[in-house]
């Protein structure tokens, strides 16, 4: 009798396994159905990128505002003639269209050679990793499988994306909803070592920080000034600064060497440094850049898990804007 049960709960265990290994995503899943994906997408992420180096920033942002909100399922890709889609809320209006435009570009291209069977968020993981690749970052095999999601409202966007004034805490709360640890989250936001943002995300570090101090005396002096100098008080709100103003089209370490100097442009930024919990980190991506790929490699496979529709879940677009009924 002790060994009938011992033997069912073997059964059981098993059986607890192979259900949990249902919907995991794969390396080679196209390798049958759609082999050659990788390279029509990287075709297609290159010709963007030869038009406009804003392809990567804007492609490498998109990844992220899509993964923390309904997870990495392209729900960030839906147009709304209603202006009410995931796209429309405040927090994403700052999205640059190049992005979009690269998943679309690219959707067209895998379409032409495997209609309806890869879909919109794996594409765009895939362009992820490619942007990062062409801005002279790290390569990493990306993990595929995931189905385009069928829930896109603005309304489910605020309060789950990261904001500029966060402090470490609110970081690590967010960060750790999505099962991203704080390491994960430091070498994440090493991604702001490309793009920009506009002068309104950040303009209160420089002219209404505290009764007391109205620029933000974590600020370097010298960058303030600079900052001033691009975002005086009545700028247009659409002006923008480079998020890393040393190398800010390379992908590299200097974000870090960035805070450590106090050139980090968000208070979400700087306070990796200022904060002694994560200054450590800050301190070791800031002197190894091989530590920081390392890192970024890892979290951002972990970034790429995060709410996937797998198996009978959501749907595959045909058309990446649009659901399919």
């Amino acid at each position: 009798m002790e060994r009938l049960r011992s033997l069912y709960v073997l059964i059981l265990a098993i059986i607890v396994i192979l259900g949990g290994a249902e919907g995991q995503l794969e390396e080679n899943f196209y390798s049958s159905t759609c082999p050659n994906v990788e390279f029509l997408v990287q075709q297609a992420v290159a010709t963007k990128f030869s038009q406009t180096f804003v392809t990567i920033p804007a492609t490498l942002r998109l990844f992220l505002h899509d993964c923390f909100v309904e997870g990495c399922d392209a729900s960030v890709m839906i147009d709304s003639p209603d202006g009410d889609a995931e796209k429309d809320a405040e927090d994403n209006l700052s999205l640059a269209g190049d992005g979009f435009d690269t998943v679309i570009k690219a959707k067209e291209a895998v379409e032409a050679r495997c209609p309806g069977v890869v879909s919109c968020a794996d594409i765009l993981a895939i362009a992820t990793r490619d942007v990062v690749v062409l801005a002279g970052g790290p390569s990493y095999n990306v993990e595929l499988g995931r189905r385009d999601g069928l829930i896109s409202n603005a309304s489910r966007v605020a309060g789950n994306l990261p904001e500029p004034e966060f402090n470490l805490k609110q970081l690590n709360t967010m960060f750790a909803s999505h099962n991203l640890s704080q390491f994960d989250m430091i070498a994440l936001s090493g991604a702001h070592t490309l793009g920009f943002s506009h002068c309104n995300r950040f303009s209160d570090r420089l002219y209404s920080f505290s009764p007391s101090n109205p620029v933000d005396p974590s600020l370097d002096p010298e960058y303030a000034k600079q900052l001033m100098e691009m975002c005086p008080q009545d700028v247009d709100p659409s002006a923008i600064v480079d998020m890393d103003p040393v190398t800010p089209q390379t992908f590299d370490n200097e974000y870090y060497k960035n805070l450590v100097g106090g050139k980090g442009l968000f208070t979400s930024d700087q306070v990796l440094f200022t904060d002694e919990s994560s200054q450590g980190t800050v301190n070791d991506f800031a002197t190894n850049g091989f530590d920081f790929n390392g890192a970024f490699v890892a979290a951002m496979r972990k970034l790429g898990r995060v709410g996937v529709k797998t198996g009978d879940e959501g749907e595959i677009r045909l058309d990446c804007t649009m659901f399919n009924s």
